[in-house]
């Protein structure tokens, strides 16, 4: 018999999933299963990391590497590597966040466009199905922040960076340090010819040349390598022990800890160095335009908004002129937390009284306040310790 509309004979089995129970079984299924199969697509699967991960770290060996420099440099800017970005971009496997940030950057440097991705993945020697597992895993894992990404790599491509020019500027700084070579080689070889020449009597003198001057010392400049030496003998080998002194030091906060290696004292090259018995080692800096590459991008006189950005989030600090006043009371769980990073600020300008009041004395002053922006704070002081 036909079924009339608003009729109340349904056969039985209608009624039963119709049932307001039977519904409501069916939505909960769906509630808890949907964000599990949601989180199954953006899970990277184990061979596929672990071949991202050789493959970085061979192109990383290569000279030049336009992708793998981007990466390394993006990271260290942001301070994603660690203290040691040479082992972390060898062995991403090791750090799944450091993974996830090797395909952020190479996302970035594909400009957020997945067949960019995809391209510059086989141009890393990915096959076909593996350059879509990842692509399809990076674009899912960032949806939700590409257009940060992007709007992170303008800043790189404005200042004449662009990845596209990277391996051209390489090109052409290789064979600026050639032609200053040769050109440094046909100087000493101009030099040590014998001079010839005549006395009074208009008689022959052949002068042996002067020997040439010895080469001015080479030192390595990246900070990141204090962090492997153990024993002062290293360190007085490589950096010369007319650049190195011992004198007594304080931390970020003005504690007095004992004494420390003073690097090139009374430069702007100057940098303490601290060796533990554990094998932590310690670098601080409290030295404006200095030439040593320094962990995490962080260097002094740098503005309190780039630390945030390098942060990823704003952080606290205490207030001035009280107990560590000035110094990071918590990172609030952003990039540079548990990364052995302390810093010190000063405020530059403190002439409007009120303004400084508000961030003086017993408090916690969180880095987004109002009265830090306009008083333009900057970094006075960094330590960086190595994780045991």
């Amino acid at each position: 018999m036909p079924i009339l509309a608003g009729s109340n004979d349904l056969p039985a089995f209608v009624k039963i999933r119709t049932e307001p129970s039977y519904m409501k079984r069916i939505f909960l299924l769906i509630a808890i299963f949907l964000p599990l199969l949601a989180g199954a697509q953006v899970k990277l699967a184990e061979p596929v990391a672990n071949a991202f991960s050789t493959k970085i770290g061979e192109h990383y060996q290569l000279p030049n590497d336009t992708v793998s420099d981007y990466i390394a440099t993006a990271m260290t800017r942001a301070g994603t590597g660690g203290l040691d970005i040479d082992t972390t971009m060898m062995n991403l496997k090791k750090d799944p966040a450091a993974l996830d940030n090797a395909l952020k950057y190479l996302y970035q440097y594909s400009s957020v466009n997945r067949q960019q991705l995809i391209a510059n993945l086989r141009n890393l020697g990915f096959s076909t199905n593996d350059a879509f597992a990842l692509a399809t895993y990076t674009e899912k894992k960032f949806k939700n922040d590409s257009k940060n990404i992007l709007e992170d790599k303008r800043p790189y491509e404005r200042s004449g960076n662009r990845p596209a020019d990277v391996a051209a500027q390489a090109a052409r700084d290789a064979a600026a340090v050639k032609a200053a070579e040769e050109a440094r080689a046909k100087a000493a070889l101009a030099a040590a010819q014998p001079i010839i020449t005549k006395d009074s009597a208009g008689n022959t003198i052949t002068v042996a040349p002067p020997p040439p001057p010895p080469p001015a010392p080479v030192y390595n400049m990246d900070a990141r390598n204090l962090f492997k030496l153990h024993d002062p003998k290293s360190l007085y080998d490589l950096y010369g022990k007319e650049n190195i002194v011992i004198r007594n030091t304080t931390d970020v906060a003005g504690n007095d800890i004992g004494q420390a290696y003073f690097l090139f004292p009374d430069t702007n090259n100057e940098l303490e160095f601290i060796m533990h018995a554990d094998s932590t080692n310690v670098i601080t800096f409290s030295q404006e335009n200095s030439g040593w590459k320094f962990p995490f991008g962080i260097k002094v006189g740098d503005p309190l908004e780039k630390v945030v950005k390098l942060n990823g989030r704003n952080f606290r600090i205490f207030g001035f002129e009280w107990e560590d006043g000035g110094t990071v009371e918590s990172w609030e769980g952003g990039t540079l937390e548990g990364k052995g990073v302390e810093v010190l600020f000063k405020v530059v300008n403190s002439g409007d009284p009120k303004l400084y009041d508000a961030v003086t004395g017993n408090k916690k002053v969180s880095a987004d306040n109002a009265a830090l922006k306009k008083m333009g704070v900057v970094v006075e002081r960094v330590s960086f310790q190595s994780i045991p």
